[in-house]
């Protein structure tokens, strides 16, 4: 049992080590020439890298042997549903639970409110990433059903962005984009991608095409919800400054 758990797991500390020995290189030559931290945070540091990297190791293991494994087996048994439609909510709600556990999506929120001071609620944004992801979800799996080609939710979506940018302050639009890449984590990347996959194998659609093509709208949705967020914000702020000049 325990040798099938650790079956390959050489072949992924591997892979985690290619993925880290570039941010040590970069970290070590800052160290040495411009940060130079003191010995207690040069340790704290080199720690949480260690940290990182069984961390790392061990979550992709179990990607492996349980995340992708259990999605495409979801995925195939969805698929056989008499009512397809039923995919939609279902998609929904596992959109928002993926993201709502995504560990990326946590300490991007905590560092959002930490650098504006609470202004923008670790809560608030947590929400409107997780319906933001849910909706795309919900939105991937009407595709794989009816077929409907990728490139009509994309072109208008990113058309939308452009527009509501212009009606958006630079710090909403960097979050957006910052949470665009952050949604599209592990947790929606393994389980969620491996499902829809089996789905559309399922139900005689292109798994290239129907299942992968959802990272583009999992990409494109917290853009989206991000910058309607920070024009209900902007609402806000113009109230509030009514409500100040009435009273004053």
């Amino acid at each position: 049992m325990i040798s099938q758990m650790f079956e390959g797991f050489g072949g992924v500390l591997s892979e985690v080590g290619v993925a880290l020995t570039p941010l040590l290189i970069f970290f070590l030559f800052f160290q040495f020439f411009l940060l130079k931290l003191s010995m207690k945070k040069l340790f704290d540091i080199v720690k949480g890298m260690i940290l990182a990297f069984w961390g790392l190791a061990f979550f992709l293991q179990g990607v492996e042997i349980g995340f992708l494994p259990a999605g495409e087996m979801m995925g195939s048994i969805l698929g056989q549903m008499n009512h397809l439609w039923l995919l939609i909510p279902i998609g929904f709600v596992l959109g928002f639970v993926a993201t709502f556990a995504e560990p990326a999506v946590r300490i991007m929120n905590y560092e959002v409110e930490k650098v504006s001071g609470g202004y923008i609620s670790e809560k608030v944004m947590l929400y409107t990433l997780s319906i933001g992801v849910a909706v795309s979800i919900a939105l991937s799996m009407f595709r794989i059903i009816t077929g409907i080609p990728l490139w009509y939710f994309i072109v208008p979506g990113y058309l939308l962005v452009l527009i509501l940018i212009k009606f958006s302050t630079r710090s909403f639009t960097a979050i957006a984009f910052d949470s665009g890449g952050v949604a599209t984590g592990p947790m929606t990347v393994t389980f969620i991608v491996a499902m829809a996959v089996g789905i559309a194998e399922e139900i005689g659609r292109d798994p290239l095409l129907d299942g992968f093509g959802m990272i583009a709208l999992v990409a494109l949705a917290p853009i989206l919800s991000v910058l309607i967020l920070g024009l209900l914000y902007g609402r806000k702020e113009k109230e509030n400054e009514r409500t100040y000049k009435s009273e004053s």
